[in-house]
């Protein structure tokens, strides 16, 4: 590939998950991604500031949830919002395309220990903004709270039964349904 055409943040997150898979992560160099991209490793850090990264998506998520929830209708209560947002990521990041490198993600992460802990860490920092995001709606602090644990967990249900090649269903549509079984299994507690 040229070096001069586009998409270069997934080109080099193909590349890199092509590499972790034959290689491991711990076996390697963001030199190597940057050359199965056809790209300079300056291309890469311009992108991403470590390898980790480069299988997380820099802050696509991040924009996604806070404007998913900002946009939501005022009608909309927290859980709704949260929905409106998980919809929204469905549209723009899972879509039916990146299933297959969706399931091939998780496998990589879950081979490997430092990438789990940032899969985690991504985790808690999402959650976060659910709970800001939420409370510049109005939504008082542990309403805010507990919405966005509970859109947390729909959404961990939502991606694993997305990622699975199997399952021929939408993200926005195992989303809403996660967090309709999440709700009512807290009502039944």
């Amino acid at each position: 590939m040229a070096r001069w055409q586009p998409d270069a943040p997934q080109r080099l997150a193909v590349a890199a998950l092509e590499l972790f898979e034959e290689r491991g992560y711990e076996n390697t160099t963001v030199i190597e991604i940057a050359e199965r991209a056809g790209l300079t490793k300056s291309t890469f850090f311009r992108h991403f500031p470590d390898k980790r990264e480069v299988l997380f998506g820099g802050g696509t998520m991040t924009e996604l949830l806070v404007e998913g929830i900002a946009a939501a209708p005022s009608s909309a209560t927290p859980l709704e919002a949260v929905a409106h947002a998980l919809d929204a990521i469905g549209r723009e990041a899972f879509t039916l395309d990146r299933r297959g490198f969706g399931a091939r993600r998780q496998a990589v992460i879950a081979a490997n220990p430092e990438l789990r802990e940032r899969e985690a860490l991504k985790g808690l920092r999402l959650t976060a903004l659910m709970v800001e995001s939420l409370e510049r709606r109005g939504v008082p602090s542990l309403i805010a709270r507990v919405s966005a644990e509970l859109g947390a967990l729909a959404w961990t249900i939502a991606y694993e039964r997305w990622s699975d090649p199997a399952n021929g269903e939408e993200f926005g549509e195992l989303a809403r349904r996660s967090l309709t079984e999440v709700k009512a299994a807290g009502s039944s507690c």
